[in-house]
């Protein structure tokens, strides 16, 4: 199970570090355009924590492996995500998406949007994945899904994944396990 943790301002740096640790094609994939340092570093400093909802997954040495910024934008939620290119494939980006939607049906919005270049794959393959409605225009990408209202269930399941997460990660500092979800014991 993968854990994606809110972030909090104090996780500022370690957000910084991430996005700056994305090669120049990752950066342009995950902003829609190429990134200089100096913008990465202005965009994260604008970030809102207390607007907006930034998600995290942890590895080792306090390095986020993965972030879905969730921002409010009229009725809907916006969302995007990056993960760093060695730690794909192993369901970061699934994780990421799925607690931004859980959220995003607790602000009540009625739809989660995402934009992205067309030749993201990863990101296209997600939104698929998702059921999410796609459309397109010169080489750019919009997807939408529509949510379900918020319920019980809803805002349980991100109480509870916020509290798993939290004990996961004090569990791993404490034991000092620094990558993956602790063993579980049969």
């Amino acid at each position: 199970m993968i854990l994606a943790t809110e972030l909090t301002p104090a996780d500022r740096a370690a957000l910084e570090r991430h996005f700056l640790a994305l090669d120049a094609d990752d950066r342009r994939l995950r902003f829609g355009v190429p990134q200089t340092d100096f913008a990465i570093r202005a965009y994260v400093e604008r970030i809102d924590f207390g607007r907006d909802a930034v998600f995290g997954v942890w590895g080792g040495d306090r390095q986020i492996l993965g972030a879905a910024h969730l921002a409010l934008a009229g009725q809907r939620a916006e969302l995007g995500l990056s993960v760093l290119s060695a730690h794909r494939r192993n369901g970061l980006g699934g994780a990421l998406l799925s607690r931004a939607c859980v959220r995003a049906r607790n602000w009540r919005r009625l739809n989660l949007f995402m934009y992205c270049l067309s030749q993201n794959e990863a990101m296209m393959g997600l939104a698929r994945k998702l059921g999410m409605t796609i459309t397109g225009a010169a080489g750019e990408s919009h997807a939408w899904l529509e949510l379900p209202p918020a319920d019980a269930a809803s805002f349980l399941d991100d109480l509870s994944s916020e509290a798993l997460a939290r004990l996961d990660l004090a569990l791993r500092a404490q034991l000092g396990y620094t990558l993956g979800p602790l063993p579980l014991q049969r």
